[in-house]
C-alpha cells in the first residue's frame, strides 16, 4: 500500500481534515483522499455512489428544460461532475460550509479543479446547506442533492439533525421546484429517515449502491441513496 502524501490539513470543530494523494494502480495516476482524524472520508478511487446521487436523480426528473441543481457538500466534486455531464443541466450550485475546501478547489489541489474552473454552469457558494434548506425558500431547484453526513443517524454535527425530521423535510420541500427531486447520500440504510420521506413526499425511492474496492479484490461496500419528490404539503 502506498503511503499517503499529505497536501493540507485543517483543524475543525468536527476533527482534523486531511487532504492527501497517493499513486494509483495505473502508472501516472493519482488517488486523492480526504480523511477526518485519520479515518477515510472519501476517495477519488471509489466514487460510484457519489456520482449515482446525480445520475439517478436525473433519471427520476422528467423535465427537459435547463435544470437547476443544488448540491450540498463539495467533497471531491464527483456528484457535481456527474450532474454536469447532462446537457439538461443549466446550473450546478455547490454549497460548501468549509472555506478551506473551496480553497483546495481554487488552488487546483482537487482532481476536478480544472473542470469546475472552466464550466460556466458551476457556482461554488460558501454557506451551510442545512441552514439554507431549513430557511426561507427564496429560490427553487429542480434537483437538491445532499452529501454531508455519514448517514441520517450518524451526523458530523448534532445541529444537522433537524434536516432529517418531518418538520425539517417540509421546509426542505419548499425549495423544490414543481417536479423537483431531493436526493440524500448515506453510508448505510436508515429506516426512520425513509419513513419521514414517505410522510412528506408522494414519491420516494431507496437506491442501494454496491461496489467493490478496485485495489483490494473481494472487498465489497454498500451505500444507500434516498430520493423523494411530489411533496404533499410543500
Amino acid at each position: 500500500m502506498f503511503e499517503l502524501e499529505m497536501i493540507d490539513h485543517v483543524d475543525t470543530p468536527i476533527g482534523t481534515l486531511y487532504l492527501g494523494k497517493r499513486p494509483g494502480a495505473v502508472e501516472g495516476e493519482w488517488v486523492y483522499e480526504i480523511q477526518i482524524s485519520g479515518n477515510l472520508l472519501m476517495s477519488s478511487l471509489n466514487n460510484i455512489s457519489e456520482r449515482a446521487l446525480s445520475s439517478v436523480a436525473l433519471e427520476l426528473h422528467t423535465g427537459t428544460k435547463p435544470l437547476r441543481v443544488l448540491i450540498g457538500g463539495l467533497g471531491l466534486g464527483y456528484t457535481a461532475e456527474a450532474a454536469l455531464e447532462s446537457d439538461r443541466v443549466g446550473l450546478v450550485r455547490v454549497i460548501e460550509k468549509m472555506p478551506f475546501v473551496m480553497g483546495w478547489l481554487k488552488d487546483g489541489l482537487l482532481p476536478l479543479s480544472d473542470l469546475f474552473a472552466t464550466d460556466e454552469r458551476v457556482e461554488i457558494v460558501k454557506a451551510d446547506v442545512y441552514e439554507l434548506l431549513l430557511g426561507p425558500a427564496t429560490e427553487q431547484y429542480d434537483l437538491i442533492l445532499v452529501d454531508v453526513d455519514h448517514s441520517p443517524g450518524d451526523r458530523l454535527a448534532d445541529d444537522d439533525g433537524h434536516f432529517y425530521t418531518e418538520t425539517g423535510q417540509r421546509l426542505v420541500a419548499k425549495h423544490l421546484a414543481p417536479g423537483g427531486v431531493l436526493g440524500v447520500w448515506s453510508a448505510w440504510d436508515d429506516e426512520p429517515f425513509i419513513d419521514v420521506l414517505r410522510t412528506v413526499y408522494g414519491r420516494t425511492k431507496r437506491e442501494y449502491i454496491d461496489w467493490k474496492d478496485v485495489e483490494e479484490e473481494g472487498n465489497s461496500f454498500h451505500n444507500t441513496l434516498f430520493f423523494a419528490s411530489e411533496p404533499t404539503d410543500a
